[in-house]
């Protein structure tokens, strides 16, 4: 039997169901344990080998075998020895293999695409268990709330020092579960009774994450490994343990968004808002007339003092009654608890500008530089923010593997399996916001040229603030709170029957598994005004909240970006000034909003697979084929929240109001599919493989496509001066991703480590979800910024032209809100204006009056409010190919070698830049080449690696807000290292830096051009020693 085929066809996929829980004997049901799931051991040599060869060579030694020895393609890393694997985290790892690349949190390895497929579309399981996923993802995002809702998993809740090896499918195996069209990621973990005796491992390192400012600079990471087992080999187990804490700091910056604007729909960038009535605005390289053209709304400094702690337990036991049977009962539990306080600087935009600069090379032109001069002075934004997740993982499992005679054996393995992720700051949030402003800011400018945002600004406080002549503490007024408490619940329950019978050259595995998911997730906001956009109530922080708020240097923390004025910004607990402020304002409503989902899948499959060694021409050569058939029931229910109105709270700020009331949705959705697969492998030469290998494969959508519920969002602006608004339907009848799958390639094994290989994909896709959007009215909400003839929003706008004052958001709601205090009285409203005018314009502090007196409702008189409602469908198809080349090689017995690898990616699923805002696109996110290359030395108890990881730049999201524009992550590289030195065959001591250059991550919003969000990045350490008995 081929290792491949033990690796698969006995240990393949277990199946947990509570019912195959009991089927064990009642003493080993009692058992828990991580370890060992439904997997058949390599054989007792390779056993031995796994034990005896330790280190670098060694474990690229018996990954090199296991890829050889497959059937279809198969790369796996190996632990170089107990309780030591090669990277502290999994998923960075993951990226030195072809076709694997990975997105980072906080700098951290965290999930992966493989062959262009995202992180929803690559399977993950446990000993060949599907794990259940949850993450509501607010951690260290750009976003703000978080809520969840997909299929993908975060590697870095596990503690890689309890990993025996990962295994990376590549074609599709009847054997395994479905899910992954991209790879499918066995983690496997050790067994007691695969290794006799006692064997016991434990280490200590010490972190140290340069980036730190606030937490400590030194860090714990404390593992434990043990397995033991009796005498006679019966009986066994096997305990790991594992804590671990981060500190770091993060400098980002941001825009909270680009808005497009179309010249055909929205007119030519010189008759917009953004331009000044009386012509005076400078506009260099103005956008050509049929050109596209964006502008951004602000650009934010943040400062994110962030903390994690993680731990990890799993507990074997196994029992093997008589020498065929072998019975395991496992256990595994993983909590990760992550905390960040995140402190901004905002500069948001007036309009009309005085000064435009664009950069119109592109197929979109692209306000690179803007300033304004305001009319009296506007705030500047220092939201706090608190955002605190709880994830956990809990497993446990049944196994029960029975060798009938020496030709057939059955397998049983169950599993019932939770995971959740939830709000865990001190108020049950998973996310606290306190937007806090000065209303000092004078004039202020934005210069994007550098490739990120440097603000300038001048500062007067004399009307507003404290009239001390500074920007300080005393001049912050509190505006609004809101909060986010998002929870998400996946549970799995699965169970595999499957029997295997072995002939002289071939084999037959035949079973089937049942999987019950359920993904429960639930969402709760709240907004409450506390002196309200308009600072009704100045100075307040410090009169509510009084020694909370303390100011810092916001633009010394960054190191390595570019950063404009920034050196007195304040920071301050959020939790803390929450619960002050809203007791403070405890009249105002908070406008609860609050929807829960539940979506259910039943997987029901059969599967057979056959193995069979032969020779062709005389050389030797395997095949292997298979068929798995598959049949989904998708049930989804949805309770949300009605929307009852839209309300205008400031210039370009707006409320979807809720009402309070409840309605339930639901929806169904069901599938089949029969999967087949054949693998070919022939020995050109003894060193040389070939393969070919033809599968069908599905990949299914993310959870949060699959519900009932919709979503209506409020306009980003004015509808009359080029706003947009958009809204959500989701869809439970989606299908999933269908993949023709075609790989070749050639490998040549020339040495006990060495080896070249270059292969080619081929995946033909259909069924891609894109987006239908259809624009309709939902809930029956009104627009009151319309700008319709006979509305308030229109009366105003005449008003405006009138006067000749400029068209901008804040002149449209003052004369909204004036002609709604006066009761419709549109001359006196028009008189009130006039009067207030200096120079041909409102004075800012006269506008911050009136946004915070007056919010504007829809009434009867504005027409329906139009959303671009979109909802994903199963409209697209696409193919995807790509080529992998990887080199290992070792330079004799010098202890020198590298490992590289290339993987090029291609696709016909790519966004256009100059697609029209209005136009939905539809593309694959991921997508994109990568490569590293690892330098390696091991000799005299001394190891060393130095790796390169890059990844080229690639598509983050599509149809980002109303613009439909894509959001792009550019290019990445770092370096690691790792050195370790055996002092004796008991102690080990290492040393490791994560990204020694400290290189940064930028992201754009539709071209280059448009900065979206940057995040710096610095060195991490890493010192260490373990202690093995």
């Amino acid at each position: 039997m081929t290792l491949y085929k033990d690796e698969l066809g006995v240990r393949g996929k277990r199946s947990p169901k509570w019912a195959a829980l009991l089927c064990g004997v009642s003493a080993v049901s009692l058992l828990s344990a991580m370890t060992a799931v439904a997997q058949e051991g390599v054989d007792d040599e390779a056993r031995q080998e796994v034990i005896v060869v330790q280190g670098i060579r060694g474990s690229l030694e018996r990954a090199m075998d296991l890829k050889r020895e497959s059937n279809g393609v198969l790369d796996a890393i190996s632990a170089e020895d107990i309780g030591k694997f090669p990277d502290t985290n999994l998923a960075e790892s993951l990226q030195r293999i072809t076709g694997v690349s990975i997105d980072r949190s906080n700098g951290e390895g965290s999930k992966i695409t493989v062959r262009g497929f995202g992180p929803d579309f690559n399977l993950v399981t446990l000993n060949g268990r599907t794990l259940p996923t949850a993450d509501i993802g607010v951690i260290g995002e750009r976003g703000n709330y978080g809520a969840g809702g997909d299929r993908s998993f975060d590697f870095s809740n596990l503690a890689s020092e309890g990993v025996s090896s990962l295994e990376v499918y590549k074609t599709g195996q009847a054997i395994l579960p479905s899910g992954g069209i991209g790879a499918t990621v066995n983690i496997r973990t050790r067994r007691p009774l695969d290794n006799p005796g006692f064997q016991a491992s434990a280490g200590v390192k010490i972190m140290n994450d340069t980036s730190v400012e606030a937490g400590d600079d030194y860090t714990p990471e404390l593992t434990g490994l043990a397995s033991w087992t009796d005498n006679t080999e019966r009986f066994g187990v096997g305990v790991f343990g594992s804590y671990s804490k981060r500190d770091s700091g993060a400098p980002t910056q941001q825009v909270n968004d680009w808005l497009v604007f179309d010249p055909a729909v929205d007119g030519i960038f010189a008759d917009s808002g953004y331009v000044r009535g009386d012509g005076s605005t400078q506009v260099t390289n103005a956008p050509a007339d049929d050109q596209l053209w964006a502008v951004p709304q602000d650009s934010r400094y943040d400062f994110s003092d962030l903390s994690r702690e993680r731990l990890n337990g799993q507990l074997v036991l196994q029992f093997r009654p008589m020498d065929n049977l072998t019975l395991t009962g496992d256990v595994t539990y993983a909590s990760n608890e992550s905390d960040e306080d995140r402190y901004e600087q905002t500069n948001w935009f007036a309009t009309p500008f005085d000064q435009v600069v664009f950069d119109n090379d592109g197929p979109v032109a692209t306000a690179v530089f803007l300033q304004e001069n305001n009319n009296g002075t506007k705030d500047i934004g220092f939201e706090q923010t608190n955002r605190a997740t709880k994830d956990e993982l809990t497993s446990i499992g049944f196994n029960a593997d029975w060798e009938l005679n020496d030709r057939a054996r059955v397998i049983l393995d169950a599993h019932t399996s939770e995971a959740t992720s939830g709000g865990n700051n001190p108020l049950g949030h998973s996310a606290t916001f306190v937007a806090i402003g000065a209303p000092v800011n004078l004039q202020h400018s934005v210069d994007f040229r550098s490739g990120y945002p440097i603000q300038s600004f001048t500062t007067d406080d004399s009307a507003s603030g404290n009239n001390n002549g500074m920007l300080d503490v005393g001049d912050l007024a509190t505006q609004v709170a809101r909060s986010a408490a998002s929870n998400m619940k996946h549970e799995v329950d699965e169970i595999d029957l499957r029997f295997v019978w072995e002939f002289d050259s071939s084999s037959l595995t035949v079973g089937g598994n049942y999987r019950d998911t359920t993904m429960e997730r639930s969402t709760r906001t709240t907004q409450q005004d506390l002196g309200s956009w308009g600072f009704s109530n100045p100075r307040d922080v410090e009169q509510f909240a009084p020694g909370v708020m303390e100011a810092y240097c916001l633009s010394c923390l960054f190191d390595d970006i570019p950063v404009g004025q920034a050196d007195t910004a304040f920071r301050g607990s959020a939790t803390d000034l929450f619960t002050a402020l809203t007791a403070a304002y405890a009249g105002n409503s908070d406008n609860l909003s609050e929807t829960h989902d539940i979506v259910g899948e039943e997987i029901t499959s059969l599967f057979a697979q056959f193995e069979m060694e032969s020779e062709l021409l005389n050389r030797p050569a395997r095949v292997s084929a298979g068929i798995r058939y598959e049949d989904t029931k998708v049930t989804s229910v949805t309770q949300q929240s009605i929307p009852s109105g839209v309300l205008w709270i400031s210039d370009n700020d707006f409320l979807v109001q809720q009402s309070g009331a409840k309605e339930d949705l639901s929806g169904e959705g069901s599938y089949d599919h029969l999967l087949p697969n054949i693998d070919f492998q022939i020995d050109v030469t003894d060193n040389i493989v070939a393969r070919a290998s033809y599968s069908k494969t599905i990949g299914r959508v993310a959870y949060s496509s699959l519900f009932a519920s919709t979503t209506a969002a409020a306009p980003n602006r004015p509808t009359a001066l080029g706003g947009q608004v958009t809204g959500s339907s989701q869809n439970p009848a989606l299908l999933p991703l269908e993949s023709d799958n075609f790989d070749v390639s050639l490998e040549w094994y020339y040495g006990d480590t060495s080896y070249v290989s270059v292969g080619y994909f081929d995946k033909r896709v259909k069924n891609f979800v894109g987006n239908g959007v259809v624009d309709r009215n939902l809930f029956g909400l009104r627009d009151p910024a319309s700008g319709v003839a006979g509305t308030r929003s229109g009366d105003a706008l005449d008003v405006i032209d009138a006067l000749g004052v400029d068209r901008s958001e804040a002149n449209m709601f003052t004369m909204v809100a004036l002609i709604d205090a006066n009761n419709g009285n549109v001359a006196a409203a028009q008189a009130e204006f006039q009067a207030n005018l200096v120079n041909g314009a409102l004075p800012q502090t006269y506008v911050d009056t009136i946004l915070g007196l007056y919010d504007v409702s829809a009434d009867a008189n504005d027409p329906l409010l139009s959303f671009a409602v979109s909802q994903p469908i199963n409209n697209k198809e696409g193919n995807i190919d790509g080529i992998e080349f990887a080199w290992q090689h070792f330079f004799g017995d010098t202890g020198l070698g590298f490992a590289a690898n290339y993987t090029m990616v291609n696709g016909d699923v790519e966004l256009d830049p100059a697609s029209p805002p209005s136009e939905n696109q539809f593309a694959l996110v991921g997508l994109s080449d990568s490569a590293n290359i690892t330098a390696i030395y091991e000799n005299y108890g001394f190891s060393a690696r130095l790796a390169y990881n890059w990844r080229d730049t690639f598509l983050q999201q599509t149809n980002q807000t109303g613009d439909r524009s894509g959001i792009y992550v550019e290019d990445f590289g770092q370096f690691d290292l790792n050195v370790s030195y055996d002092i004796n065959e008991n102690v080990a001591v290492s040393f490791e830096a994560i990204n020694i250059t400290g290189e940064d991550q930028r992201v754009y919003h539709r071209v280059p051009e448009q900065f979206y969000y940057s995040y710096e990045l610095s060195p991490r350490y890493l010192l260490g020693a373990r202690y093995k008995f």
